[in-house]
């Protein structure tokens, strides 16, 4: 279009632009779409215009122009100008996320089927009394006695009939919660020692059974069994039910731990299958992520149960939707059993007053289980007036009925459920697949957003596809069939569309062991004030995703991803993920939960109540466990005292990375890096750090120097740190697929490499260096490997003043679905991908910061390492940034509710690209944000290599002056970060609030 409009007085000279400038042809080709081709096409033909005028004067013209040199490009400009005006009305929104690349809810398929009670048809849980076991048999017992009951000869409590012993467990109504429900607590409570002794080997037994639990010894466990008649084992035969193993445990601090997994004793999960597989417990990341050497129990004889007459009076003033005990005689008591425990304490030394520490001696915790429809609930609990403090429990588990949990079973087990989908519906895209989409040819690459790069110089096009509908439960339908609560009728279908396999895009996921995941509501009465569930690009405060006046559509997302270009006010996800959430309010105080679960997940918030207004929360995670912390506070620094215990503190940081860091993609070489220091120390701007990005390497090789452009690493290295500065560089986790570089060559030799699905090969996926293998960090011996790369002997160039960067740990692929990989890839051990996924970055970050600590002699200095990609317990290993921010003031805007969130979620020493990544500022936006950095934790600057340069002194004295002055205040102020910082270190408590 621009070609045909142009006279032909401005042809020549483009033509000849483009003979001596190939370079602009492949930044066309480079663009993601047609607007910014277009910009880029101006800006070129406007560089052209001065080139071919002032550089170029000789320029073959008609002779009727030949004396027109200076007119000719301002008539071009003009013309050019007014063509593109109409056409890029849209350039500021040109930066936007592909949303194609991303799975919402409505494309995801467990998502899906369980979102806003779809399934709650086929999930209805009750919890057998018979089933109870406690850990010991001292205690609080004598409280019971008060209760009659018949003895046997040896003056034991009588052992009670139960039920009927042919019924079968999954056909048995709720009406099995009978009269000798107290004779059970009392034989449990006050059996002989040899008979404790017997029940505690047996607990331990059961533990045997999970070698991926890691914490104390369990209180009270029980067995749930589903009831409906829609699960998969109703009614099919009196061995096989849809069991689970409830286990609650109590920690000194007032901390619950509710753990919810398969009945390992059995493989009930696939009983007609051979494949141990199914019989073995899921996979969980205890070891990788729990401060569990921390966790201490609280004395289990000092446990009080509640009897009967404790119970009536808790039942009477509890606020609670009452459960059923199947029985007409009044007495509800017999549908519940509460536990009283703790001290709630908050020992910190650092408080807003000064003082030292706090302790609430009379206040304890009281956990209610209800046994049908199955509940838990938590109260704190006044022992001075020996009542709970508020009607309402301060959180609830499963208060509203939405918690699922598919158990583990064959495609062919799954027959009879769904309807199978056929090979031709539902199949791997071929290779003829491939050419049609791509017209046969040839990719030599990726970009970052995903999109194919072809050796013609061409580049894939976009295509947005439509989200297939939901299918589940329709609420509002009607039909013979009866809910479990005898309220309503519904008409339930299964949804199947993805349950066996799932296709987003051209990639197909597998799914081996069928649809397996988990959920459940979370109720937290009498609170209009959640935070937490980090990273997403909006407000501190979590705002409602259902329900009427519903502020997102979609529910927060929990899957670490490389977003290009991410939007404002999403829920989508983001780099990170840290599943914690902390409710406020006048009444309940605060209060914590911690969904301990690394598997994709999607979070609901609701609004919920009438005049006692109230948040509901509903978690959905794709696999794993039901593994749930209560954190019962009550205050702010109580709820991080507590989950500080859990995934630990911040460490101290090393003095100089509370200083002004300095980066950008990328400081071309070793001139360059002493021209800006010395301009920094001309200009008297205080600065700590200078970073280099990827190109740094040669050749995307990472331990590795261009030998062109960084000839002599050590001595600038040196020149720096003589000046009292530090360097950063970056090393991400793809590793070129090249057996001439050491690294990839030394990993494929031990077999280190994460795997494809089969567990064969090692995966190969496209990132910076192109072809690249992931190393499988996730195991202890990779781990290990990799933080001896550190060493100084090995990683050449390197020594004590370089730090690191870790970049693209989400894993970043850009060839792979959503830019990450697929979920049916196996680590070493053979475990998918999808249990993995988000605590790739994390593990990444921690093996890294353990090789800058080894690689000293004496291990007593303190590592700095930066990551994109967090889960909790990434506080442990170093700092975090929000990513690939925008020069805009939208950006700057909400850099500062997303690091309140990072804090909420206890990370604390996080900032966002000062200036934005993409984009060039102005010299106010620039001054601006460096004045807010400046009072942020982690204080960086940095930009993208598209973008100015935009050091301090590049916008004019003036601002350069401003800048300056928000740095000095941030340097005049770094006694109080440190002791800011201490206080995180010792007590958890967030640095930013």
């Amino acid at each position: 279009f621009l070609f045909l409009s142009l006279p032909s007085v401005c042809f020549p000279s483009l033509l000849l632009h483009f003979t001596h400038c190939p370079l602009t042809f492949i930044i066309l080709l480079k663009q993601a779409n047609a607007r910014t081709s277009i910009l880029y096409l101006y800006l070129s033909f406007l560089s052209m215009l001065k080139r071919s005028s002032l550089a170029l004067p000789v320029v073959t013209v008609p002779p009727h122009n030949v004396n027109k040199n200076t007119t000719t490009p301002m008539l071009c400009i003009i013309i050019v100008t007014i063509l593109l005006l109409s056409l890029t009305q849209s350039l500021t929104v040109v930066m936007a996320v592909d949303r194609s690349k991303f799975r919402t809810c409505q494309q995801t398929s467990f998502c899906r089927r369980h979102r806003e009670g779809r399934s709650t048809a086929a999930f209805d849980y009750a919890l057998i009394p018979e089933s109870i076991r406690f850990t010991t048999a001292r205690g609080p017992a004598e409280a019971l006695l008060s209760e009659q009951e018949p003895q046997n000869e040896e003056g034991e409590p009588q052992q009670d009939q139960g039920n009927d012993a042919d019924t079968p467990m999954n056909q048995q109504h709720h009406g099995i919660h009978g009269s000798g429900y107290y004779a059970k607590i009392k034989r449990l409570l006050l059996r002989k020692d040899k008979d404790a002794a017997a029940a505690a080997a047996d607990g331990q037994a059961v533990d045997k059974l999970d070698p991926y639990y890691r914490g104390i010894e369990p209180f009270f466990t029980a067995t749930l069994v589903n009831q409906s008649p829609y699960s998969y084992w109703y009614g099919k035969d009196s061995e096989s039910s849809e069991d689970l193993k409830l286990s609650i445990y109590l920690h000194d601090d007032g901390v619950t731990r509710m753990r919810i997994t398969e009945d390992y004793h059995q493989s009930q999960a696939s009983p007609s299958s051979s494949d141990p597989a199914f019989a073995t417990p899921r996979w969980t990341s205890d070891e990788l992520i729990l401060n569990h050497g921390q966790f201490k129990a609280f004395p289990m004889e000092q446990v009080h149960v509640l009897d009967k007459v404790e119970l009536e009076h808790l039942l009477a003033k509890a606020n609670i939707d009452g459960g059923d005990d199947g029985n007409d005689d009044g007495d509800n008591t017999e549908n519940y059993t509460a536990m009283r425990f703790g001290n709630l304490s908050f020992a910190s030394p650092f408080t807003t007053t000064g003082t030292t520490s706090t302790t609430l001696e009379e206040t304890s915790v009281l956990i209610l289980v209800q046994f049908y429809p199955f509940a838990v609930h938590m109260w704190r609990y006044n022992m001075d007036t020996n009542n709970i403090q508020t009607d309402s429990p301060i959180v609830s588990f499963n208060s509203d009925q939405l918690m699922h949990f598919e158990l583990r079973r064959t495609k062919e087990d799954g027959a009879t459920e769904i309807k199978r989908q056929t090979e031709s519906e539902v199949q791997s895209p071929s290779l003829t697949t491939q050419e049609d989409k791509h017209g046969g040819k040839e990719i030599v690459g990726y970009w970052e957003d995903g999109l194919a790069i072809y050796a013609d110089g061409t580049r894939e096009e976009k295509v947005q596809e439509e989200p297939s509908d939901a299918v589940g439960i329709d609420r509002d339908a009607t039909s013979s069939v009866e809910t479990k609560n005898n309220e309503s009728t519904v008409e339930f279908h299964v949804d199947t569309d993805g349950m066996w396999e799932e296709k987003f895009g051209d990639f197909i996921d597998s799914k081996p062991f069928g649809p397996m995941s988990v959920g459940g509501d979370i109720l937290f009465p009498q609170s209009k004030h959640l935070f937490g569930l980090p990273e997403h690009a909006s407000s501190t405060l979590l705002k409602s995703t259902t329900g009427s006046g519903a502020h997102y559509k979609e529910p927060y997302r929990l899957y670490n991803l490389d977003v290009f270009e991410y939007e404002l006010d999403e829920t989508m996800s983001l780099y990170g993920e840290v599943p914690l959430i902390v409710s406020q309010s006048k009444i309940s105080d605060t209060v914590g939960v911690f969904w301990f679960n690394p598997t994709e997940a999607f979070v609901d918030v609701k609004e919920v109540g009438n005049k006692e207004e109230s948040i509901q929360t509903h978690w959905i995670s794709e696999s794993g466990v039901l593994d749930l912390f209560f954190l019962p506070g009550p205050s702010p620094q109580a709820v991080y005292e507590q989950y500080g215990r859990l995934t630990g503190h911040t460490p101290l940081p090393p003095m100089f990375s509370l200083g002004y860091h300095q980066c950008r993609w990328n400081y071309r070489d070793e001139a360059d890096i002493f021209q800006v220091h010395e301009k920094f120390e001309e200009l008297d701007y205080p600065y700590d750090v200078l970073w280099l990005d990827i190109e740094h390497t040669d050749g995307k090789r990472y331990f590795t120097w261009d030998s062109n452009l960084f000839p002599h690493p050590l001595f600038m290295q040196e020149t720096l740190s003589n000046h009292g500065h530090k360097m950063v560089t970056i090393v991400d986790p793809h590793i070129k697929r090249d057996d001439n570089y050491y690294i990839h060559k030394e990993a494929t030799a031990k077999g280190l490499y994460v795997k494809d699905k089969n567990g064969d090969k090692d995966y190969d996926g496209w990132c910076w260096p192109g072809s690249s293998s992931y190393l499988d960090f996730t195991d202890q011996m990779v781990r290990n490997w990799w933080a001896t790369q550190f060493a100084y002997d090995k990683y050449k160039g390197s020594s004590s003043s370089l730090f690191t960067w870790n970049d693209m740990n989400e894993p970043s692929v850009f060839n792979g679905p959503e830019v990450s990989m697929q979920k049916d890839l196996r680590n070493l051990n053979g475990i998918e991908h999808r249990e993995w996924h988000n605590l790739y970055g994390t593990l990444f970050h921690r093996s890294t910061s353990e090789g800058l600590i080894q690689r000293n002699a004496d291990g007593n200095s303190r590592s700095f390492v930066l990551s994109r990609s967090f889960f909790a317990g990434s506080q442990r290993y170093g700092a975090i940034w929000t990513g690939d921010n925008q020069s805009s003031w939208d950006h700057l805007k909400i850099s500062i509710p997303m690091l309140l969130s990072l804090n909420v979620g206890a990370l604390s020493f996080v900032g966002a690209d000062v200036g934005g990544f993409f984009g060039n500022p102005d010299a106010e936006l620039m001054t601006r944000w460096m004045q807010a950095g400046a009072y942020q934790p982690f204080f960086r600057g940095h930009a993208h290599h598209d973008s100015k340069r935009r050091e301090p002194w590049m916008f004019g004295d003036e601002w350069m002056r401003k800048m300056r002055n928000a740095a000095m205040a941030r340097y005049a102020l770094l006694p109080y970060w440190y002791n800011v910082f201490r206080e995180a270190n010792i007590s958890g408590m967030p640095v930013m609030r």
